[in-house]
């Protein structure tokens, strides 16, 4: 069964789309944490990080370059957090790999 990103990524399902190339498709969260708050979604269905194949760590690449790229537009590019969930023991809740870039306040510290 698709995952909601994956009927995003489709356009089977509306996003506000921020950042988009052959491989990676950004929107913004419809329950954002913070004043920025983007999902960055490999196109690719990998249902989390520990999934990543060797052949598919280009996709890391692709992300970071997203991150990069999108925390200048937004104006977040000296303070951000990019983040993903492994697994739902750590939260994660769609199984399609996503990190979340979020900024635009101060964060509080994770641990």
């Amino acid at each position: 069964m698709p995952s909601v990103f994956s009927e995003i990524i489709a356009g089977r399902l509306p996003c506000t789309k921020v950042f988009e190339n052959e491989h990676i498709l950004a929107f913004k969260d419809i329950y954002p944490q913070a004043p920025v708050h983007i999902l960055i979604v490999p196109k690719k269905e990998v249902p989390d990080l520990q999934s990543l194949k060797p052949e598919d760590y280009f996709l890391m690449q692709e992300v970071v370059a997203a991150a990069q790229h999108l925390a200048r537009e937004f104006g977040i590019a000296e303070g951000y957090r990019l983040l993903t969930n492994n697994g739902p023991d750590a939260g994660q809740t769609v199984f399609h790999l996503h990190f979340h870039l979020i900024g635009g306040k101060k964060l509080q510290n994770l641990v």
